[in-house]
């Protein structure tokens, strides 16, 4: 009997996002018979070892991004983080190699941890954002952002090739990306009919300080609610906790089957307009009002392009108040039943005998990435 062949899930220590939405590639991986491990950092790692016990977790270098606390200082904040970025990419591509010699790793799917390509397995990159919006300075992110993705055997988006996909621009750019495949919508969630027991759901995620920062003023503005909320903070612990607040219980994480339950049996959800909870309340055909993190060019153009098409509406951070979500009522929410797509017909990669390596030999610079993105800028500016 040969033995199972070893994939490496790693996503992202930002939010839960890239976090939860590798929950289904892991599960299909599973079911497929290939052996998991599992990699990453804070609560993404923390957050994975509840999900899956039973897997081996490995720890990677943290790219410890945090938010700024004020929408005009986002990208600057970001900026000034790029040193800091790169270094952790290095560090993480050097602990590539080590992992691939201690666990006995046959292929790597990274969900937007630029440092985890290698010549030795087959990689593959996920990503919805083949065009990273970040204002003035997009086609520098962009190019910075493909400039790894080429490292990769393969980049996978979560989302459908054709019009009725979910991520517009940003993973469906006007010049081609390659080596892209569409693997559909990824969500660890199912509809499930249930009797309503919340009028509100409130879902938190992201890095602080905005986290806490959003957690502040809807527990404010929800008191004033004549309606029964379930409160999730987002807040990986050790165990689950709860406590009332008036008419909100909160508590402070849920696993992902409780988490559907919840959703599925509340009226609507009160959420940021990051991608992953939009497909997750896209295969709950859900009503939803967003928040978009400020500054996030990202969350702030998927909100704007979900209002236009009339599937939900949202409000800026600091503006919103409780009479916004008077506005449900006149959007559709997310109505459409999406097409589910097998992903295990995406593993021949790995299933595959390994095949002599296309692209040359890449030498990680630090100086050279940070220069070229400088020059990128002053050309901008110029």
């Amino acid at each position: 009997m040969s033995k199972a062949i070893h994939i490496l899930v790693a996503p992202l220590n930002w939010g839960l996002g890239h976090t939860t939405r590798c929950i289904p590639i892991i599960d299909a991986l599973l079911e497929d018979g290939f052996k998991v491990s599992i990699a990453s950092d804070g609560i993404a790692l923390a957050f994975l070892k509840k999900e899956f016990p039973q897997l081996q977790a490995i720890t990677l270098p943290s790219y410890d991004i945090e938010y700024a606390k004020k929408a005009q200082h986002f990208k600057l904040k970001m900026l000034s983080s790029i040193p800091k970025i790169a270094t952790a990419i290095r560090k993480e591509h050097k602990a590539l190699q080590q992992i691939l010699e201690h666990y006995d790793i046959d292929g790597v799917i990274s969900d937007n941890r630029l440092g985890l390509y290698t010549s030795k397995v087959p990689t593959v990159f996920m990503t919805h954002q083949l065009q990273v919006l970040s204002g003035t300075t997009t086609a520098a992110t962009t190019f910075l952002h493909k400039y790894f993705i080429k490292r990769f055997d393969e980049c996978w988006v979560p989302d459908y090739k054709g019009g009725s996909n979910l991520s517009g621009i940003l993973g469906h750019p006007k010049k081609a990306v390659s080596k892209v495949r569409y693997i559909g919508l990824l969500s660890r969630m199912k509809k499930d009919a249930q009797p309503q027991k919340y009028d509100a759901l409130v879902i938190l995620s992201g890095p602080e300080p905005q986290r806490s920062m959003l957690e502040t003023i809807l527990l404010t503005e929800l008191k004033k609610y004549n309606g029964k909320v379930l409160f999730v903070r987002g807040v990986i612990e050790k165990a689950e906790t709860r406590h009332q607040q008036k008419n909100i219980e909160i508590v402070n994480f849920l696993t992902s089957d409780k988490l559907a339950k919840a959703i599925n049996s509340a009226g609507f959800v009160i959420a940021r307009s990051g991608y992953t909870t939009i497909m997750d309340l896209a295969a709950l055909q859900k009503k939803v009002f967003f928040i978009p993190t400020p500054g996030q060019t990202e969350q702030e153009y998927l909100a704007k392009r979900l209002k236009e098409k009339g599937i939900a509406p949202y409000a800026i951070q600091e503006d919103f108040r409780i009479k916004d979500l008077t506005k449900l009522c006149i959007y559709k929410g997310f109505e459409d039943q999406q097409e589910v797509i097998d992903l295990r017909q995406f593993f021949g990669l790995f299933k595959s005998e390994r095949k002599l390596r296309s692209h040359s030999v890449f030498a990680f610079n630090v100086d050279f990435l940070i220069m070229r993105f400088n020059n990128m800028l002053d050309n901008r500016k110029a």
